[in-house]
């Protein structure tokens, strides 16, 4: 997990290796500085020696400045580091996240992928900055210290090795009670973006029920939840300042107390033993000591929050598509014919009953399939599969004669076009939008598209024609103009085949008779499903397909299904009620 997190610092080794080594020098330089001090004290000050105060105090002075000047380098190299190992790591997961089958997307809601780029990933930046620099910092400062400490007095010096064990099991006391808490609080994150999602998407219906005080209630409820875990583990982590605070003071006074018996026996001279400036050295130096434990314990502490999310992001990067290309992928789409042999579909494969079920079904190129169905008959997931967004369970689908399999995904799906039930227009122009089709489509072949898709018409009347802004999620258009702007959108790629999925449902009938008829005169050759609730929609198609519960019920011309058809019959006679068949 951490190798593959740790993989995308890439282009930044370079300031992640060189903030230790700063931080190495700065720490060699503040640890020289007390020594310095007590040779000032004992052997300039206490002998009133002006030669050696200033001699002394030069060094001072210039590790000072030093320690400053690599300090500051340090922490330079470690934000630039840390920030680029984040921009790194938010572009990997998003990379991959665009190569998910739809069977992959099902896993992770979109709150918890939003949640994992953002939060997730601003925790790992800190941990990562943090343990570059203060991770190293902590322990390089507490060896040093401890030798010069040594070396200064080793009796005097055995204090800290009692004080470092009691404040190392108190944290790691803490750590092991806190972690669990924020990986539940990070869970909890995901159910909140999705409540916020969710409530943005459906503002309109929220109002119109009249529901927001049912919504305020229950992003209240999640809201409560965080707090209270994060109340929880604050509450633990503030046990770390007092044992802190235990241990520094602690050593200080048995610095002082054995320090100063010490001191007289030895008549403050440094020569005899200890040494006022030794023992200034020494309580310099403990406190530098805890002080180094206290960064390591703020290290460890984010480590702990940083631990989950770099769980949860390792399960982005970790994430392969189930949907990939063979040894030697097929490049070449023959034609849009397409057959179904013996299909079994499940979109869980430890689910009971299968989605679709030993589905056997024969299209040839150029055809115009309708596909008609009740809610949960399975329409949407029969088509899905042509341009191989998921794989069958058992069967194979093939197109232009190649198992969907064996073809290069790319290819296939540039062959593909469809128009899903719900429709996404993305913030930008029109002609932004419709090149999603095709980015190299000419002004001509963008009008094209969109006279055949009727929708050449309501944009002209807009005061900026194609060049028209839509708004995010194409708010500033209606349901039928969406559905039109995608048809023509998927028209400009020219596939060989063609899906559109209950795409015209937004729009009249007498617009929808008319798209039906300049699709089948402009692009004969093309093969057209189309999903549909209404009869009028598939009537003239070359063959219906009737769905119900997974299975193919029946399949004939629209005149043949009237007679061998009760479901067909029945769909028929609800929307005409015995009459006429309106276009």
């Amino acid at each position: 997990m951490i190798k593959k997190i740790l993989s995308s610092v890439r282009e930044y080794k370079k300031d992640t290796i060189l903030t230790p080594v700063y931080v190495i020098f700065e720490s060699f330089l503040e640890i020289l500085i007390p020594t310095l001090m007590a040779y000032l004290i004992d052997y300039g000050i206490s002998k009133k020696n002006m030669t050696n105060v200033l001699w002394i105090g030069l060094a001072l002075f210039i590790s000072a400045i030093i320690s400053l000047l690599v300090g500051a380098l340090a922490g330079r190299s470690a934000a630039i580091a840390s920030s680029g190992f984040a921009k790194n790591l938010r572009h990997d997961m998003f990379c991959n996240v665009q190569k998910f089958s739809f069977s992959n997307i099902d896993k992770f809601s979109t709150g918890s992928i939003i949640t994992r780029l953002t939060t997730d990933v601003t925790n790992v930046q800190n941990a990562y900055q943090m343990l570059i620099r203060l991770g190293i910092r902590a322990p390089i400062m507490i060896i040093f210290a401890l030798i010069f400490s040594f070396r200064i007095n080793a009796h005097l010096s055995l204090i800290f090795l009692v004080t470092i064990p009691v404040l190392g099991f108190g944290l790691w006391l803490i750590m092991s009670h806190v972690h669990p808490i924020f990986v539940r609080v990070f869970n909890t994150y995901d159910r909140l973006n999705n409540v916020v999602q969710e409530n943005l998407l459906g503002i309109r219906v929220v109002k119109s029920y009249i529901r927001e005080d049912h919504e305020d209630q229950k992003f209240a409820g999640i809201s409560q939840r965080i707090f209270q875990d994060f109340s929880k583990a604050e509450k633990r982590l503030a046990f770390n300042m007092p044992l802190m605070q235990f241990c520094l003071y602690a050593s200080m006074l048995l610095l002082s107390w054995f320090g100063a018996k010490e001191i007289v026996a030895s008549g403050n001279n440094p020569a005899a033993g200890l040494s006022t400036g030794d023992l200034a050295g020494l309580i310099t130096y403990a406190m530098q000591i805890l002080m180094s434990l206290m960064m390591l314990s703020m290290v460890f502490i984010m480590i702990i929050i940083s631990n989950a999310s770099t769980e949860r992001i390792a399960a982005i990067l970790n994430e392969e598509s189930d949907l990939k290309n063979g040894e030697n992928p097929v490049h070449t789409v023959k034609d849009g014919s397409i057959t179904f042999e013996d299909v079994t579909f499940l979109y869980a494969r430890k689910s009971d009953k299968p989605v679709l079920d030993r589905i056997n079904l024969s299209i040839a190129s150029g055809e115009t399939v309708g596909i008609l169905g009740g809610t949960g008959s399975s329409k949407s997931s029969l088509v899905q599969l042509i341009p191989r967004l998921y794989d069958t369970v058992d069967g194979k689908v093939t197109v232009g004669g190649v198992d969907v399999r064996d073809y290069d995904l790319e290819s296939l799906r540039n062959q593909v076009a469809m128009v899903l039930q719900k429709n996404i227009i993305f913030s930008g122009t029109i002609k932004e939008n419709l090149r999603w089709g095709n980015e190299n489509a000419t002004d001509e072949e963008l009008i094209h598209a969109c006279k055949l898709a009727q929708a050449d018409g309501f944009i002209r009347e807009f005061s900026d024609g194609y060049d028209t802004y839509i708004d995010e999620g194409g708010t500033n258009v209606s349901g039928g103009q969406k559905q039109r702007l995608c048809i023509a959108r998927a028209l400009l790629k020219n596939p060989k085949i063609l899906i559109l999925d209950d795409s015209t449902s937004a729009v009249d009938t007498k617009t929808d008779g008319l798209i039906r008829q300049a699709l089948k005169n402009d692009i004969p050759d093309t093969t057209k499903i189309i999903i549909a609730q209404r009869v009028a929609s598939v009537k003239d198609a070359d063959k219906i397909i009737v769905l119900n519960d997974g299975k193919i019920n029946a399949i004939g011309t629209h005149d043949q299904l009237l007679e061998t058809s009760e479901i067909y019959r029945e769909v028929y006679d609800s929307q005409n009620k015995g009459g006429v068949l309106h276009e």
